[in-house]
């Protein structure tokens, strides 16, 4: 075994420890299949009003500009799917903000893992990432071979699902690279393009972000357009459809991750409940949660949204 494989095993051991579903490690080079895909999305006008996607393009496609003499990628998965599920008389919010909010917790334990590696391994220079840097996380993670993205360009684990966060770890050491997933095994699958209510998921998986509830109900600031009253299908905060209906979330199993614990009667609360939500009663909620990246103020926008549309 090499010095690289051993200290790759390390790290994934480590990971492991650390409560990562997985973790696959590449090497830090541009990413040249990927820039044509995404200039063209811009290009399209799919980011909507997230101009900051505008931003940096050339480090989002090459880790060596956002980490000075960066080898190694190392991408890692954690899961969040619930053991429990809001009161289906309720409007509704993404499992992945039921709890506390992801990028504090995932962060501590990238920290965690960049000690144990300059513990073990010896002093490493390095970045950690979680969803906040310009960084396409997914292609990484399908480069380090966890999962492949699927039509709603999600990545999907086989034999675990998408319910999953993904981070990444890029440092200035070798490591062994493992193999990319180049399989698609969604196949003819078309169920997460049927489902989707707004037609945000496209024919060539690529996806509208203009067009996604996610996109609406968190990342638009102003008013809801009317062109899509009636098309939520209750959803607050976020959006699950199309992961709810893909055949490979059958392989999701809860989390045991203390800290995505929701508040309990985040589980219980009805629609007039939400509707009648006072700013301390979100507050309480909400109290660590990614809920408050939309305010109080957002999220009684789309409320009244919801309740407007019946």
């Amino acid at each position: 075994m090499t010095t690289q494989e051993t200290y790759s095993n390390l790290i994934k051991q480590e990971a492991a420890r650390l409560g990562f579903e997985s973790c696959g490690i590449s090497k830090a080079e541009y990413l040249e299949e990927e820039a044509p895909k995404f200039e063209k999305w811009l290009k399209n006008g799919y980011h909507g009003k997230m101009k900051y996607m505008e931003n940096y393009f050339d480090k989002r496609l090459n880790p060596t500009l956002l980490v000075e003499g960066s080898k190694s990628v190392i991408s890692l998965s954690y899961n969040y799917y619930p053991k429990e599920q809001q009161n289906k008389e309720s409007y509704k919010l993404s499992k992945y903000a039921y709890g506390q909010d992801y990028h504090h917790i995932i962060k501590s334990k990238l920290k965690a893992l960049i000690f144990f590696i300059n513990s073990n391994i010896g002093e490493v220079h390095g970045r950690a990432f979680v969803d906040s840097a310009p960084i396409l996380e997914r292609a990484w993670a399908q480069k380090s071979g966890l999962g492949w993205q699927g039509k709603h360009t999600l990545l999907i684990q086989k034999n675990k699902g998408s319910f999953m966060f993904l981070a990444e770890l890029i440092l200035d050491i070798e490591l062994a690279y493992d193999a990319p997933f180049v399989t698609d095994h969604c196949g003819k699958c078309i169920k997460c393009i049927d489902a989707c209510p707004t037609e945000a998921i496209l024919s060539n998986n690529m996806i509208d972000g203009s067009k996604c509830i996610s996109y609406f109900t968190i990342e638009l600031k102003e008013e809801l357009p009317a062109t899509m009253r009636g098309k939520f299908e209750d959803w607050m905060f976020g959006c699950d459809i199309c992961q709810d209906v893909c055949p490979w979330n059958r392989f999701a199993t809860s989390h045991n991750e203390v800290g995505f614990t929701p508040h309990p009667d985040l589980l219980t609360m009805t629609k007039k409940d939400w509707e009648e939500i006072t700013t301390s009663v979100f507050q309480t909620i909400f109290k660590k949660s990614a809920v408050k990246r939309t305010k109080y103020s957002g999220l009684t926008r789309n409320i009244a949204f919801l309740k407007d549309e019946k």
